[in-house]
């Protein structure tokens, strides 16, 4: 395809100078009285839906590249997750060689019910990342369950945790047997944990359960409610806890950096409760908008800056990894690739991705209440590695299009310059998967391979005094490198 060279210049036009935005860059983690996370070597990772997941790996060409893509940056593969609404419709067969067996009407449809084999298990045990595989309670056949996961248990070298059922405040509506009578928070709590005990005892393994797995917002779903009901018995096997999110919106609201915030915020007493009890807490299943994503909002470039946005609040906030869901193949609008497109959010992630790798610290230079945000990662002896500068103002595509320029104090008095790379794209609608152009650092992903195509473009920014000014237009990120 080809490709208009995308706008990359970098201005530092002095009269912007008086109405920048500063942030002081601490020369150390935990100095300048700025709050720190530690980070995962791999914060950022995929969910995949759970019938789906074979097709992703066996039928979808970009897969493999698209994860080695972020493998390459970090020097880890990115966590997946197998799960989804799908995990509690099927049933594990034994005798099946097939990965799944299922029908649906129409290809973008999502089955009712399925069946899948032991070679499911045996596909992601050949994925070199952690592995979560979700398996079904919704049914109320443990036994089943129990056979599932003793496979997985043996055929995933890497398998990082089992959860058991997706999304359970839904079984109500959705008819689920375990469910059929009194159904809340605590008779979920009473059911997970005796579920938890009985599958991590089939296993023989102790801190293998993903817990929770709720998209309902917490208190009510929540991970606090959850360990308040668990004995010492329970606690052995939990890993760790999960919630899923899905903020919603119009692509200006969703990428609008406050917003981004607020719906971060809503599980800062959740992640403290878990914290608290030394375990890690995580966005098991998230994305833009539900249920596969929505055409005017997902597959934007605008969505594509809230994805690198969200997953940086999210990692400042103590939430240790973040799956992204990708749905049905070819009926997802929030996917990151598809079969033979590339899907705009991927750059975002990948930008965070960027950020963080090979970092062990990460913090947030603004207060989250305008539309400009900072970013800074820092390697395990606290020293500054990388800042990411967002500017959150919306761009349409029409009319002017405005610019901040950021200034970045506290910076090496021996530097006197530093290289940046500008995410950017025309306006916020625009869409990899109808050609238009986004790029990082000069250069895309190419459509049905994933490798990155175009000439990698460094911008050189001048440091005085320590100081350095940046000039990012609307709905623009750049990736900033102290060493």
């Amino acid at each position: 395809m080809a490709r208009a060279t995308v706008f990359l210049a970098l201005c530092f036009a002095a009269a912007q100078s008086a109405g920048a935005v500063t942030f002081a860059v601490p020369s150390k983690a935990g100095t300048g009285g700025y709050a720190y996370a530690p980070l995962d070597p791999a914060p950022i990772g995929i969910s995949f839906e759970f019938f789906a997941f074979p097709s992703y790996v066996a039928n979808v060409t970009g897969t493999n590249q698209c994860l080695a893509n972020w493998k390459d940056l970090t020097g880890v593969w990115p966590p997946i997750r197998i799960g989804g609404t799908t995990q509690d419709r099927a049933a594990y067969d034994a005798t099946t060689p097939a990965y799944v067996v299922y029908s649906v009407a129409k290809a973008a449809d999502a089955p009712a019910t399925l069946t899948f084999g032991p070679k499911f298990m045996t596909l992601a045990g050949t994925y070199a990342g952690t592995v979560v595989v979700g398996l079904n309670r919704g049914k109320n056949n443990i036994e089943n369950t129990i056979a599932a996961a003793k496979v997985a248990v043996a055929e995933i070298p890497n398998l990082l945790a089992i959860e058991l059922g997706n999304e359970p405040e839904y079984w109500v509506k959705d008819k689920q047997p375990i469910a059929s009578g009194t159904w809340n928070p605590a008779t979920d709590a009473a059911s997970q944990n005796d579920w938890n005990i009985r599958v991590g005892n089939a296993v023989g393994k102790m801190n293998i359960i993903q817990a929770g797995n709720w998209n309902d917002a917490p208190p009510a779903w929540g991970a606090a409610q959850l360990i308040a009901t668990e004995n010492t018995t329970v606690k052995q096997y939990v890993r760790h806890f999960a919630h899923h999110n899905y903020p919603g919106g119009s692509v200006q609201k969703l990428m609008t950096h406050p917003t981004t915030v607020k719906s971060i915020q809503v599980f800062d007493a959740d992640i403290a409760a878990v914290r608290r009890t030394g375990r890690e807490y995580v966005f098991g299943e998230t994305n833009s908008v539900s249920g596969g994503g929505a055409a005017g909002v997902s597959p934007t470039f605008g969505a594509a800056l809230w994805t690198m946005d969200y997953s940086l609040r999210a990692a400042f906030n103590n939430m240790s990894r973040t799956y992204f869901h990708h749905g049905t193949v070819g009926n997802c609008q929030y996917c990151f690739w598809g079969r033979r497109t590339m899907g705009a959010p991927y750059y975002g992630a990948h930008a965070a991705v960027a950020l963080m790798a090979g970092a062990s610290y990460l913090t947030a230079l603004d207060t989250g209440k305008t539309n400009y945000a900072g970013y800074a990662s820092f390697d395990a002896s606290g020293t500054p590695l990388r800042v990411l500068l967002y500017n959150s103002d919306y761009f349409s595509g029409s009319g002017s299009r405005t610019s901040q320029s950021f200034t970045l104090t506290g910076l090496t008095p021996t530097a006197t310059a530093l290289r940046a790379k500008r995410l950017t794209a025309a306006s916020a609608s625009s869409r990899a998967d109808q050609g238009n152009d986004i790029s990082f650092g000069g250069q895309y992903f190419r459509n049905v391979t994933c490798a990155a195509g175009g000439t990698e473009t460094y911008e050189t920014a001048a440091v005085a005094g320590g100081q350095a000014t940046f000039s990012l237009q609307a709905t623009e990120a750049l990736l900033v490198y102290l060493q």
